[in-house]
């Protein structure tokens, strides 16, 4: 079985700048609420699920906005019924109709789980790949509110459990050159476009996307590469192309070419017979391509790593469409940023995972779990949180939202501290917020409850502007705005603006030690980087005076100082505060 076929330029790459999304979406402000995963892996069970529903009303938490109650992987039957997905009949012995029933009657919203590959990613044979109809149409009979669509053992990419060698798919071949009008065009006149090609002895190889999987690219920039041949004809007409190429299947390198002329449709997507060895050349038969007469640009490229997957989740939310037409789901895009799908997300979702998973180590009944403040990998706030605070141009109510994972607010491994530092990044970031612990671990009045429930930092998740805040400052000397920062040794000021035309700058120690520095922000930084999102921006950088609250303390204070400033912070530790021209 191939990829789905590009039928539309809609689907392809060049379409992504474009800003339209392929559904018509409703604005909405990013989810809340709380997800089985991180508390139970897939140990959750109906009671389980019943007990932490009750939880959030008992809490008041549903009140502050933490509607969705989310059952995640391990809730289905191990295979289809009939073609049909089924509940796991000793996990969920009532079936998902009847929980979707339960949680609606406490006034909560509910959600669900799938994949768009072949199985989920706890291995069980039901995921959504050509079955994306039945699927579309059982969820709508369940009347979700919500569903979260993963992307292991994606049939189309070497995504998470699925076979390496999927890399054909999403790779070129390597290039040595053209042959174009019994003109040989070696690959040393050729261009790379992009960021992830580059030359290997004599030719070009790692014409693809980068895996965004994991934090070590930006996620800003031209994350994939295209080899660009300037040829040069009398006439308009069509000409034959053959493209000398070696052929692979791992990270690099494929075996799926497309050819484009500038802008146009595809003249060939498609694979490219096997050369047995990816430095084994060969010229391939003629492509058929169109020019113009004078120089025209052609691309040799693999975009296939991104248009796959945008195909895939397009798919299963073109099915939500036809199945309920005015139907309200939220769909929320879980590829770990594998497909850098900052650059097509908001086509089909409302909110793209950014990165892998915020924890491996997730919870069971009885054990909490453990959470981490930093780490090697992406298993770490700060991990989601470096990655996520300079991808603030992709996000907004009219595009959808950065997604750096569940909030792992009352697991083992993070002091109140961090606890606070977290919940105040993720909502400065309008973050979906996830909660992904037993909530029978949390009593009002606890330190976890505090963090949780702060209605102050909450409401700036849930302004209306939906804007997410940008990084201003940082100590290190990098422009704040665009340098993607690792070395957590810093303090960070993002800023955001408000709905009352107000502005809320959080200073956040991002280290795990304390700090000595007095950060001093002026207004003219501000207006540097926001004037032109701040609300009524004449009245406020025109102020005699700010009213100044501390969103976590409560206190406030005015001042006519046109400087605002933090005191050196302990280590992981923050101050955010609400700025109120007077």
């Amino acid at each position: 079985m191939d990829p789905y076929k590009i039928s539309d330029k809609k689907f392809a790459f060049d379409s992504f700048k474009t800003g339209k999304a392929l559904f018509k979406k409703k604005k909405r402000l990013p989810a809340m609420g709380w997800n089985s995963w991180n508390a139970f892996g897939s140990g959750n069970t109906e009671a389980l699920t019943k007990c932490m529903c009750e939880r959030l009303i008992e809490l008041g938490l549903d009140e502050l906005g933490y509607k969705y109650v989310v059952l995640d992987d391990g809730c289905y039957n191990s295979s289809r019924i009939n073609g049909h997905l089924s509940s796991d009949p000793v996990k969920f012995p009532h079936g998902f109709a009847e929980m979707s029933d339960f949680i609606h009657s406490k006034g909560l919203k509910f959600g669900m789980y799938n994949d768009i590959g072949s199985k989920l990613c706890s291995g069980l044979e039901v995921g959504t790949c050509g079955h994306e109809k039945t699927d579309a149409e059982d969820y709508v009979k369940w009347n979700i509110d919500f569903i979260k669509i993963d992307n292991c053992y994606n049939v189309w990419d070497n995504a998470t459990f699925s076979n390496p060698e999927n890399a054909r798919y999403t790779f070129a071949p390597n290039i040595k050159g053209i042959r174009f009008e019994d003109k040989y065009i070696s690959y040393k006149e050729a261009a790379i476009i992009g960021s992830r090609a580059f030359v290997e002895d004599d030719y070009i190889t790692g014409i693809g996307t980068y895996d965004g999987t994991g934090p070590d690219t930006t996620p800003l920039g031209e994350l994939s590469s295209e080899v660009v041949f300037y040829v040069n004809v009398e006439k308009e007409g069509e000409y034959d192309l053959y493209v000398s190429y070696a052929t692979g299947a791992s990270e690099g390198v494929g075996a799926w070419l497309q050819v484009a002329v500038d802008n146009s449709e595809y003249f060939y997507d498609d694979f490219l017979p096997s050369t047995g060895d990816p430095k084994v050349f060969r010229q391939s038969a003629a492509i058929k391509i169109t020019l113009k007469k004078g120089i025209n640009k052609l691309r040799l490229m693999n975009h296939r790593r991104q248009e796959n997957t945008l195909l895939s989740y397009a798919k299963i939310k073109g099915c939500f469409k036809k199945a309920k037409p005015d139907n309200d789901i939220v769909f929320s895009i879980c590829e770990w940023g594998k497909t850098q799908p900052q650059n097509w997300g908001y086509k089909v979702g409302d909110s793209w995972r950014i990165l892998n998973d915020i924890t491996f180590q997730v919870g069971s009944d009885g054990d909490r779990g453990h959470a981490s403040w930093e780490g090697a990998y992406t298993t770490s706030v700060t991990a989601q949180y470096n990655k996520a605070v300079i991808m603030d141009s992709f996000s907004g109510p009219d595009k959808g939202y950065n997604d750096p994972d569940m909030l792992m607010i009352g697991m083992d491994g993070l002091t109140d501290t961090m606890c606070k530092t977290h919940m105040t990044m993720w909502c400065m970031l309008n973050a979906p917020l996830m909660l992904g612990m037993d909530l029978r671990n949390v009593q009002k009045g606890d330190e976890v409850y505090s963090v949780i429930s702060n209605k102050e930092v909450i409401a700036l998740n849930r302004d209306e502007l939906g804007i997410q805040a940008k990084r201003i400052y940082t100590t290190k000397a990098v422009p704040p705005d665009k340098s993607y920062i690792r070395d957590n040794d810093r303090v960070d000021v993002l800023c955001k603006p408000l709905s009352d035309g107000s502005v809320a700058l959080s200073f956040i120690n991002v280290s795990l030690g304390d700090r000595n520095d007095t950060i001093r922000i002026n207004l003219d930084l501000i207006r540097n980087y926001m004037e032109e999102k701040v609300v009524d921006s004449a009245r406020f950088f025109s102020a005699s005076s700010y009213e100044i609250t501390d969103l976590w303390s409560g206190e406030t204070t005015v001042s006519s100082d046109k400087v605002f400033s933090c005191p050196p912070l302990k280590a992981c530790d923050s101050l955010t505060v609400k700025i109120t021209p007077c």
